[in-house]
This record gives C-alpha cells, sequence and structure tokens, in this order.
C-alpha cells in the first residue's frame, strides 16, 4: 500500500497577535474543539497516564488550545502577565493535579480515540501566538550553562511589542530580539505513574526546539491507550542551547491538529518544519546526544530516501547541520539535526 509522504509540502501557519480561541464549525466530518485553560484542565510538573483526561477527540480533529505559564511566579508578575483566569488557576490549583516537581503548568492531557502503544501521533502545529504581551526569563541557581559564575537567583519581566513582533531588551538598549513563538513542551504520557516536565525525551515533553513553530508538524511515539497529550511552555524567543534556563517564557494559544499515524513506526520524535527534516538526540552528554540525533538522521535516510548506512552517514557529513537545541533541561541535554527537504528526490515516501 502506498503510504503518504512525510515531505509533503506543508503550508506555513499565520501567526497573528490575538489568536480567536472561539470553536470554529467545519463542514468536513472533523471536528473543532476549544480547551482552555483552568484549574480543571491543566496539570503541573509532569506527566502521568493516571491524570483523567481534559479533552476527548478523535484522530484528524483540530483544537485551539489556551497554556499559561509562570506558575511559580505570577506573585511577582505585572498586571499585564497575570490575566483573571490564570490568577484563578494559581490560587485554587487542585492538588492531584501536580504530578512532579518540574516548574511547567501544561494543559491537557488530551485523550485520542483508539491511539494505542506503538502507534504514532502526529501534532500539527497550525498556529501560535502569545496571550499575554509580557514573559519572562529566570536565572535559577545551581541550573545553566554556567551556574557556577552566575549563581544567583534573577527575575525577569520582558515586555513583548506584539504590534511589531518584538522585545527589547535589555530596556532601552536598542536591541530588538524578533519573536518566533513556539511551545517549548508537547509530550504523551508514559507507563511511568509520574514523570517530572524537566527533561526531555523518546515521549517528547520537554524539547525546547525553536524550529518547531507554526506551520511545523511533530511525530511522537505513543506508549499508552489514547496517547494523552499535554502541551505548554510557552516561548516567545530562544536561542539554540537556552543557556541561561529559560527563553522569554510566556503564556501561548494556540491552534493544533492531532492525528494518528498508524502506518508509521517510530522510537524517538522526528519533525517537519515547511523547509527540513529535523532528528533529535536526547542524553545527559553533548557527545551522546549528538550521536544519537545523527544516528537517527541515518535511520530516516535508510528508511524514507532508500540510502544505504554508508551513503546516509556521508550525506549526514555534507548536508545536514546539528545545533545544540538545549544544554540545561537537567539531566537530558538535546541536539538536533536539520536536513533540507529542498535537496531531496519526490520519492521520499513514509
Amino acid at each position: 500500500m502506498k503510504q503518504s509522504s512525510l515531505l509533503r509540502s506543508s503550508k506555513q501557519g499565520r501567526r497573528t497577535n490575538s489568536f480567536n480561541l472561539s470553536v470554529i464549525k467545519n463542514k468536513t466530518a472533523m471536528t473543532h474543539h476549544l480547551l482552555k485553560a483552568s484549574k480543571e484542565t491543566v496539570h503541573l510538573g509532569g506527566f502521568s497516564h493516571l491524570l483523567k483526561p481534559a479533552l476527548t477527540i478523535d484522530s484528524g480533529d483540530t483544537v485551539d488550545v489556551e497554556t499559561y505559564t509562570g506558575y511559580y511566579v505570577y506573585d511577582k508578575a505585572p498586571p499585564e502577565f497575570v490575566t483573571p483566569e490564570f490568577l484563578d488557576i494559581c490560587q485554587n490549583f487542585l492538588p492531584e493535579r501536580k504530578i512532579a516537581g518540574g516548574p511547567h503548568l501544561l494543559t491537557g492531557p488530551i485523550y485520542i480515540r483508539d491511539a494505542e502503544p506503538g502507534d504514532v501521533l502526529e501534532v500539527q502545529l497550525d498556529a501560535i501566538a502569545p496571550s499575554v504581551p509580557v514573559g519572562f526569563n529566570a536565572i535559577r541557581p545551581g541550573w545553566g550553562a554556567l551556574r557556577h559564575q552566575f549563581p544567583q537567583p534573577a527575575l525577569r519581566f520582558i515586555p513583548l511589542d506584539l504590534a511589531n513582533n518584538i522585545a527589547e531588551f535589555p530596556a532601552g538598549a536598542g536591541i530588538k530580539i524578533p519573536l518566533k513563538p513556539f511551545f517549548g513542551i508537547l509530550g504523551v504520557a508514559t507507563p511511568e505513574t509520574s514523570r517530572t516536565s524537566v527533561p526531555p525525551g523518546s515521549y517528547g515533553g520537554n524539547i525546547d526546539n525553536r524550529e518547531l513553530q507554526a506551520g511545523s508538524r511533530l511525530f511522537l511515539p505513543i506508549f499508552v491507550p489514547g496517547a494523552l497529550f499535554s502541551i505548554g511552555d510557552g516561548h516567545s524567543a530562544q536561542g539554540d542551547g537556552e543557556v541561561n534556563v529559560t527563553a522569554i517564557e510566556t503564556s501561548m494559544n494556540g491552534r493544533i491538529t492531532l492525528k494518528l499515524r498508524k502506518d508509521l513506526k517510530l522510537t524517538t520524535p522526528i519533525a517537519e518544519t515547511p523547509t527540513h527534516i529535523i532528528t533529535m538526540g536526547f542524553a545527559q552528554t553533548l557527545d551522546e546526544a549528538l550521536e544519537l540525533a545523527l544516528k537517527n538522521m541515518i535511520d530516516f535516510l535508510e528508511r524514507f530516501a532508500n540510502l544505504s548506512p554508508e551513503d546516509a552517514y556521508v550525506l549526514c557529513s555534507l548536508a545536514v547541520n546539528f545545533h545544540i537545541t538545549q544544554v540545561v533541561n537537567s539531566p537530558q541535554k538535546g541536539v538536533h539535526g536539520m536536513l533540507a527537504k529542498s535537496i531531496l528526490s519526490n520519492t521520499v515516501n513514509l
């Protein structure tokens, strides 16, 4: 049976500064859902297959999803950062929805009907936009690439110019950072009762890959019935490495389409942007993470471009760019390889 192409063109999702969270009726069989963040639909600190789903959908459905960030700093934030809905979550959080000690407030999980272990979840990122005009950056003691050089905690709130899609930092310096919003955490539950949200892994999670902007797709292995997908950790801007532990952390709205891929088998996440295929490696050292990202790219080229292992290895040296995704989500560092789709033939299929 001919299978669908991973490399078909992907229309770039339009980013807006005031994303509309309204439910949309569709003439097709697929359904559009609204998943607002509330104390009943968020969870804190990690992933668990024991969590009650916040939403149940069918494969191919689209979800307008709302996420908040900054649970542990809301009481220090300016008024623009703390909406009434976010304040209600923070002040009336349900203890049973705290999973582990991670700092991330996630929306979900979303249960996808008929999803089974061994399937793959395709997460199509249709639109992503900040929902408030301010984000924060925090240095946390004992964390970061230079934790010994910068041991003191520091919290900065950074205004976002949503009209011009920039953030000036430091204030008054004239240094203007383009806003390129994405979700740092996109992940599914695993058989473990409790898994912290800090490190990424085969389930996705805290990937912190700035390439996963609107118009991209992420493919995640499924480990438990229903997949139990959660999303959050919005970033308005981040450099590769995320070296001081955080990006511009921002409450974020998005539109996602979730599809089951029973025709595809994966053991680790893979992604597609409008221009590139991305493989990932997560490990305790950058050397190990690079090795895994490279092996995953070779595997992709073997399976989907019909190259021999040696030819794939050579092509990676000639044409694949490897980037440091992040070095701070202890104990896992991340490296991702980027292969330009423009160099591939039209015969590359899943």
